[in-house]
C-alpha cells in the first residue's frame, strides 16, 4: 500500500463536483488538496539494530529478508488509521521499525523470536498493515530496538481437505489470495472486511475480524478451526478437533491476542463451495428505528441473510445527496438496509422470499436490486475517500460498537451526541452517520462515521473527539470495539472493558508466553 494513505496509490480519489459542494456548504471546507508529501523527504529515527543483531537476524531468514532501508523502514511505520496518517504529515523524525524482516515460515518465526529475545528487541507482527487502531505501530517500549516481523511471505495453501471443508494457508496470506487458491477447487472462505484486499488471515485472526457477509457466513472467529502459534517460551498447535472438552479452548487466548502473545504461524478454516446464485434486494424504512426492528426480526429468524446492513437517516441522507456518484441508486427518504442471500439458486431465492415477506411486514418497503449492488461494488473503496478528505481539509474517521438490541438505540444516540458536543465545543461541527454493519440473534454493531472541518491541529482535535466517544460507548454499555481490535488506541478503555482482575489475568498470561516482553509492546493489555 501507499507509505502515507490507504491501498494503492493509482486508486486514489478526486472530489467530485457534489461531494466538493457538499463540503462547503455543510462544513465549511473548500475542498482544495493539498500537495502529496515526498516519501524520499521524510526523516525518520535513526536504526537502532546493532550489528550483532542485525547478523544473528540474517541467520534466521537469510540477509535479503532483513531490511533497514527507508523506504520498507517508512512503509512499515504503522497502520492506516487518520491519526496514523496525520502523524506522516509530521516534518519531524518519524517513528520507524529499526528493521523490517520477512520470514518464510513457522520456523524462522521461532528463530526470530528467539534472536530477538537474546537481543532485547521488540517484535510487530505485520500482516497487510491495515490496523486503523495502532496495531501495528513499531513501539519499542523499554527494549533496545524493535523489529517489523513481515510474514507477506507466508502466502500459500498449505492443506486442503474438501472431505472436512477446511483449508490450511500461511498466516500471511491476503484475503484475495485466500479467494483466488481457494477458486480453484470451487471453495471460498467468505470473509470479506473493508480491509478484505491487503488484509491477511492471521490478521483477521489476531484481531478478531469480522467481515461484510458474516451475517450468513460468521465472524472470522467462528471460521478458525486449528492454527500454529509461535511464543518467546515455545510453541503451541491448537484446535486438533472441531469440538472439545479437553478444558478451556486455549484457541481463545490468541484469537483477538494481536501478536501480544505469540505470532500465528499458520491458520486452518473452514471453508464452503461457492455460492451458486446471489440474491440482493434493498429496502427502505421510515426511519431508524423501524429499520433496526425489522433487522432484528430478520436476525432472529431461521432465515438470515448473507449480508444484513441499515444506514440511519443521515448517512441514507448523504448518499441521497451523492447519488450520482453511486449509480443513481437511494432511496427517497428514511433508512435504506441492503441484504443478499448466498447458496443454490432455489435455496437463495426461496430465503429471500420468506425474508421479504417479514420486512415488508416489518414496514419496509422494497427498493430493487440496484442499491444493493452498488454499494457491492463499492464496498472496499470508503477508505480512498477518507484519504481524499483528509488532503481537503476535512477529518473523516469511523469507530464501531455492539450492544444488545434493548440497548441499541440508547447507545447510538449516547454516542452520536458525545461525538457532536465534543466537535462542535472545539469549534468544528460535525456530520456524525451511523449504520448496523453486523447483526446477531441477541444484537447488532454500530459503525459511526465521522466528517469535520480540520482545525490547527487536527490529530489532537481527533484524539480528543475519540476519547469522548470511547467514554461515551463505556458508560451506555457498548464494547470499546465489535471489531477494529484494541491496538493502541483502545487500550485505555480495556480494565473498563473486562474488569481489573481481567486485566490481571491478560497481564500472567503474557508474563508466561512471553516473560521478556517483546511481542508487540503498548498494544491490547493496559
Amino acid at each position: 500500500m501507499a507509505w502515507d494513505a490507504w491501498g494503492l496509490p493509482e486508486r486514489r480519489q478526486d472530489l467530485s463536483d457534489a461531494q466538493r459542494a457538499l463540503l462547503t456548504a455543510a462544513l465549511g471546507v473548500s475542498g482544495d488538496l493539498q500537495p502529496e508529501r515526498d516519501a524520499a523527504a521524510v526523516t525518520l529515527t535513526e536504526s537502532a539494530l546493532t550489528s550483532a543483531a542485525s547478523t544473528a537476524l540474517a541467520e534466521a531468514v537469510g540477509a535479503d529478508h532483513v531490511h533497514t532501508d527507508h523506504d520498507r523502514r517508512l512503509r512499515h511505520s504503522g497502520g492506516k488509521s487518520t491519526p496514523d496518517l496525520l502523524r506522516r504529515k509530521d516534518s519531524g523524525p518519524q517513528q520507524a521499525p529499526d528493521a523490517v524482516v520477512e520470514p518464510a515460515d513457522h520456523d524462522q518465526v521461532a528463530a526470530v523470536l528467539t534472536v530477538c529475545a537474546a537481543h532485547r528487541i521488540a517484535v510487530v507482527p505485520f500482516g497487510g498493515g491495515t490496523s486503523v487502531v495502532g496495531g501495528v505501530d513499531p513501539e519499542p517500549g523499554d527494549l533496545t530496538a524493535v523489529v517489523t516481523l513481515d510474514l507477506g511471505r507466508m502466502n500459500a495453501l498449505l492443506d486442503l481437505d474438501v472431505e472436512s471443508g477446511t483449508a490450511t494457508f500461511g498466516a500471511g496470506t491476503t484475503g484475495p489470495q485466500a479467494e483466488q487458491l481457494l477458486a480453484e477447487h470451487g471453495l471460498s472462505l467468505g470473509h470479506f472486511p473493508q480491509s478484505f484486499q491487503f488484509a491477511t488471515l492471521g490478521g483477521f485472526a489476531a484481531t478478531r475480524s469480522s467481515g461484510q457477509a458474516s451475517a450468513g457466513y460468521g465472524r472470522f472467529d467462528d471460521m478458525v478451526q486449528r492454527f500454529r502459534v509461535v511464543t518467546p517460551a515455545g510453541e503451541l498447535a491448537l484446535g486438533q478437533a472441531p469440538a472439545s472438552a479437553a478444558g478451556p479452548d486455549l484457541r481463545e487466548l490468541f484469537i483477538g491476542s494481536e501478536g501480544v502473545f505469540g505470532i500465528i504461524t499458520e491458520v486452518t478454516v473452514r471453508v464452503h463451495p461457492e455460492p451458486e446464485h446471489t440474491v440482493y434486494q434493498a429496502w427502505s424504512f421510515p426511519d431508524f428505528a423501524a429499520g433496526a426492528h425489522a433487522l432484528r426480526t430478520l436476525a432472529q429468524s431461521p432465515d438470515k441473510p448473507t449480508v444484513l446492513r441499515l444506514s440511519d437517516e443521515a448517512e441514507t441522507g448523504l448518499n441521497l445527496a451523492l447519488a450520482s456518484d453511486i449509480g443513481g441508486a437511494a432511496p427517497t427518504g428514511g433508512c435504506l438496509a441492503i441484504t443478499t442471500f448466498e447458496g443454490d439458486r432455489a435455496g437463495a431465492q426461496a430465503r429471500a422470499g420468506r425474508a421479504a415477506a417479514l420486512l415488508t411486514a416489518a414496514g419496509g418497503t422494497a427498493l430493487g436490486e440496484q442499491p444493493t449492488r452498488a454499494w457491492e461494488h463499492g464496498r472496499f473503496d470508503a477508505p480512498y475517500l477518507r484519504d481524499t478528505l483528509l488532503r481537503a481539509g476535512a477529518i473523516a474517521e469511523t469507530l464501531e460498537t455492539a450492544t444488545t438490541w434493548q440497548n441499541l438505540a440508547h447507545l447510538r444516540q449516547s454516542v452520536t451526541a458525545a461525538l457532536t458536543g465534543n466537535l462542535t465545543a472545539q469549534g468544528t461541527p460535525a456530520l456524525v452517520l451511523c449504520h448496523i454493519s453486523h447483526t446477531y440473534p441477541t444484537g447488532a454493531s454500530l459503525y459511526f462515521t465521522v466528517v469535520c472541518a480540520q482545525s490547527e491541529d487536527p490529530l489532537t482535535q481527533w484524539m480528543s473527539a475519540k476519547r469522548a466517544a470511547g467514554d461515551a460507548i463505556v458508560a451506555a454499555g457498548g464494547t470499546i470495539t465489535h471489531h477494529h481490535a484494541v491496538g493502541r488506541d483502545h487500550r485505555p478503555w480495556m480494565a473498563a472493558e473486562v474488569g481489573e482482575l481481567g486485566v490481571a489475568v491478560l497481564r500472567a498470561v503474557k508474563n508466561t508466553v512471553d516473560p521478556d516482553g517483546i511481542l508487540n509492546p503498548g498494544k491490547l493489555i493496559p
